[in-house]
């Protein structure tokens, strides 16, 4: 259950990477809906740095839950992964104005937790 629950929430960061790739920087520049400016460098770099950041962790997630599965249920892989969506819970909270990225950064971290969770409890061996 708990290699289900990672390569969800990890499959789930690669997949809203990339949507917020898309959908806030390739569809932007295309429309051309910012000025060229600073503030325009400074939100393409931040929405780029954003969404590349997340679809990179995520797709490094998978190969690692797929080709090292006991390194991917241990303590360190977890808690790493529980401190990279903190983060990107604060970036999208501080700085991106509208709510989408922060959803997916709550979903991730809740896929997340309900792996630790599964992670800590007893195994039924049915006795």
């Amino acid at each position: 259950m708990q290699r289900y629950l990672l390569f969800a929430a990890f499959g789930w960061l690669t997949f809203t990477g990339i949507m917020h790739f898309g959908i806030d920087v390739v569809a932007h520049a295309i429309q051309g809906r910012h000025p060229p400016g600073r503030e325009t460098t400074l939100y393409y770099g931040l929405q780029s740095a954003f969404a590349l950041g997340k679809a990179t962790f995520g797709v490094l997630g998978l190969l690692v839950i797929w080709r090292a599965p006991l390194l991917a249920g241990s303590a360190p892989f977890l808690s790493v992964s529980v401190l990279a969506g903190a983060g990107w819970l604060a970036i999208a909270w501080l700085f991106i104005d509208y709510r989408q990225p922060m959803l997916a950064a709550t979903v991730f971290g809740a896929l997340l937790l309900g792996a630790m969770v599964v992670r800590a409890a007893p195994l039924d061996v049915g006795v």
